[in-house]
């Protein structure tokens, strides 16, 4: 190799980067193992469970949306909050929705839903402060506590209790160091649901403490059972949560990028200037669209979701009949987390298994904390047929495995 102008071979470079700074930093394990996925199918035929995306277009109408913003010419640098008629929009659909009297100041739109995750984390949390997170659970709560220097403390999730806690099991965990906790309902990976009871335990429980709840709620409209409700509308707790939702899973625009943040008035002014500093604004064009998702007709989401609820019961019936596994009916999202726990094997010996010899792509439970080990997660955002055939190639190897064990 050769010399740049200041004398360093070209190629050093890249070892003066400073890994410090991306020793807390997350990685994707459904985008990862997708990747993988495709790459061991070299003209195989591989069913995809693994990845959390809905698998339906994005409705016509909001995609007309989008083109007719692109046309008029929304094209250029927006507020950092997000475009007014957009927080609004949200603001009555969260007023409406969730029962929460809410304000376009107390909204924060963004490009997807982690910014509300990282930038709420970044102005609520110092370093040295403890962060609850659920495990199992989506894996980018903790390692964004952990880049921010903060320290998650995990909050088990157990099967016997259908992956859900009360609140006897959060103040287990409390200490002086605590100043947030995170929430996940409808939950990832499990699909478990807190109940209307266990929100009303928790909020009295945090209520008078100095505590932030970061409530994500990506998953709201994905239910099959009940109405969803928002630990934000319990007395007391409006001003210290933060509710993330978001356009990807509800209208399927997960590559659309666009999120939002409700939060009280001060807080959501800290996120905004930490978003000027990071990404500007959330794409016009894009904004444009998720006030068409709100405000036209909501069929196509009920439609798709009425089609989950049908997969659910597929594959839960489906897996419960392959001898070594049980699953738990999941109560909202498109995920299931059965036990493979009868069959001896290690979660993530289960997914390579599964992925080489029946092609089958799922995901290992310890990719969403120590705590998943003896679980894999499918998503059931596939087709009927697939998800039939993913079933049928699955049994099969198991029932092989079962037989050879004798």
């Amino acid at each position: 190799m050769g010399r740049g102008a200041r004398g360093i071979r070209s190629g050093a470079l890249a070892t003066r980067v400073r890994p410090r700074a991306l020793r807390g930093c997350g990685r994707s394990p459904p985008v990862e193992r997708h990747g993988l996925a495709k790459t061991l199918a070299k003209g195989r035929s591989i069913v995809h469970l693994e990845i959390g995306e809905p698998d339906f277009d994005t409705p016509q109408f909001i995609r007309a949306a989008a083109v007719r913003a692109l046309d008029e010419g929304f094209t250029h640098y927006g507020p950092s909050a997000g475009l007014p008629e957009v927080r609004e929009a949200i603001a009555a659909f969260i007023s409406k929705d969730r029962g929460l009297p809410t304000g376009p100041d107390q909204v924060v739109v963004t490009p997807g839903g982690k910014p509300v995750l990282t930038f709420a984390i970044m102005a609520c949390v110092n370093p040295g402060d403890e962060v609850i997170v659920p495990d199992p659970g989506f894996p980018i709560y903790e390692s964004v506590v952990r880049f921010l220097g903060a320290k998650p403390v995990p909050l088990v999730l157990r099967e016997e209790r259908g992956f859900r806690f009360g609140a006897a099991d959060l103040e287990a965990l409390l200490t002086p160091k605590t100043r947030m906790v995170v929430l996940n309902s409808p939950h990832n990976p499990t699909g478990s649901v807190l109940s209307p009871k266990d929100l009303d335990e928790i909020a009295t429980l945090l209520r008078d403490r100095e505590i932030f709840v970061l409530s994500d709620e990506i998953y709201s409209k994905i239910l099959y059972e009940g109405v969803h409700e928002s630990i934000a509308t319990r007395p007391g707790m409006v001003e210290k949560t933060i509710l993330l939702d978001g356009f990807s899973k509800t209208y399927a625009m997960t590559g659309w990028r666009l999120g939002y943040g409700v939060m009280n008035p001060t807080l959501a002014k800290h996120v905004a200037r930490l978003a000027t500093n990071v990404y500007s604004c959330a794409t016009s064009f894009v904004q444009r669209a998720g006030i068409a998702a709100l405000g036209g007709s909501q069929e196509p989401i009920l439609a798709m979701v009425r089609e989950f609820h049908r997969r659910r019961d597929e594959i839960v019936a489906g897996l419960c009949a392959i001898p070594g596994l049980t699953c738990q009916k999941p109560a909202g999202a498109f995920y299931v987390f059965p036990s493979i726990k009868a069959l001896n094997l290690k979660s993530a010996d289960a997914e390579r298994m599964f992925l080489e010899e029946a092609g089958v792509a799922v995901l290992s439970g310890t990719a969403f904390g120590p705590r998943g080990e003896g679980y894999i997660r499918l998503s059931y955002a596939n087709s009927i047929e697939n998800i039939r055939e993913a079933l049928r190639r699955i049994g099969a190897l198991v029932g092989s495995q079962v037989r050879a064990a004798r």
